[in-house]
């Protein structure tokens, strides 16, 4: 019996908060819609429970994979238990519960064997999404109820960053496999930087994800670099905020906010430039890392953000820094040294090679195949050509 055989005709179930259609989607929901394309491929059956929103129907099947929407952003977990439980989502012969922060809970109505995907632990985010009692709740979840709960079960962290973050929460054992991001090809778009300096943040606007630290980075190289703006793609509740924080600023014409635009668009704002600015708090990887490299742009994000510090390789594919200080000189070293940053943009681009979505897949069909035969896959070469 081949590897593949293995997996035709099983049934896979992925139980995530949102999906890519989800107006509050991102790299995650990336990340799991390409691995689950990746096991249909390989003949399972996937299907995958997420929160419903008005951008795609209740149910739906899509490149294979069947999509079913119930619930809200925090009722989808209730939903999912109960759909599970039901067998609304078929017979699973693998449940795979994605932890964003919370998880579902499947430990306590199905049978079949669990893994736990986890993208990053979000002990800095809950104090600045959920402030006060819901914040410490959910934290307390995450770092006590649930390492308990899946003690017997195969966990994939998208990066040995989160590997280790998880070790801390007690989630110990040969049984923990790191599985990275690939990195989608470039879309073709007009070549060229943009004639006068420009960075780019690019992402989900919301308040972890500290875009006010790029406006400000901005606003105070405005001085050095009269000519530099600031280019932000996406959308996001924080957005109205972020539109207010940049008006009291002063920013004015510095600062433009592109909002929710096609993949092309995205592209070409990458593409022309100069640097891409990643203020995150906290990534489990950032695919936009990659996307970027793979236009020659370098990234300067923060060290302690998790995902980051496999993703940017600091000094080659671009910088890494301590602190907000940190974050403005790095700015303003490589917009002012034009061979710095063709440097780091070619090692940007071959980093983001080095990281492929086929070698992904086929890391975390292993993982299933393991789970399947009831064994456990611990620390996965996650990196293939």
């Amino acid at each position: 019996m081949s590897e593949d055989d293995l997996l035709r005709g099983k049934e896979v179930v992925f139980l995530s908060w949102r999906d890519t259609r989800n107006p509050e989607g991102g790299g995650a929901e990336r990340y799991l819609e390409t691995i689950a394309a990746g096991l249909v491929q390989r003949g399972a059956r996937v299907t995958v429970l997420c929160a419903a929103h008005a951008a795609a129907p209740p149910e739906e099947v899509v490149d294979g994979i069947r999509f079913v929407r119930r619930g809200t952003k925090l009722s989808v977990y209730l939903e999912g238990m109960r759909a599970l439980r039901r067998g609304d989502l078929g017979r699973p012969d693998v449940v795979v519960d994605v932890q964003n922060g919370l998880p579902f809970f499947s430990r306590l109505v199905t049978r079949a064997p669990v893994v736990v995907l986890v993208h990053h632990v979000h002990r800095e985010q809950w104090p600045v999404v959920y402030p006060g009692v819901t914040g410490r709740v959910g934290w307390f979840i995450e770092r006590r109820l649930a390492p308990l709960l899946y003690r017997r079960c195969q966990y994939v962290a998208v990066s040995q960053a989160t590997r280790t973050e998880l070790t801390e929460l007690g989630v110990r054992g040969p049984r923990v496999a790191v599985v990275h991001n690939g990195t989608d090809p470039p879309l073709p778009v007009e070549p060229g930087r943009s004639p006068t300096p420009t960075v780019a943040v690019v992402g989900r606007l919301v308040p972890h994800k500290q875009v006010e630290h790029a406006i400000d980075a901005v606003l105070a190289l405005r001085e050095r670099w009269p000519d530099l703006v600031l280019q932000i793609v996406g959308s996001g509740w924080w957005e109205a905020r972020l539109h207010d924080y940049a008006r009291e600023r002063g920013a004015g014409e510095a600062v433009t906010f592109l909002g929710h635009v096609d993949e092309t668009v995205k592209h070409q704002v990458l593409e022309r430039a100069w640097v891409l600015a990643l203020p995150s708090l906290k990534e489990g990887w950032g695919l936009v890392v990659g996307e970027a490299g793979m236009h020659q742009t370098p990234t300067v994000a923060y060290r302690d953000a998790g995902g980051t510090q496999e993703s940017v390789v600091d000094g080659f594919s671009g910088v890494l820094v301590e602190d907000r200080e940190g974050f403005v000189a790095a700015l303003d070293t490589l917009l002012g040294d034009a061979e710095l940053r063709a440097r780091l943009g070619r090692g940007a681009e071959v980093t983001s090679h080095a990281f492929t979505w086929e070698h992904a897949q086929e890391s975390f069909a292993t993982v299933i195949r393991a789970a399947l035969r009831g064994a456990r896959v611990d620390a996965l070469d996650p990196v293939g050509e």
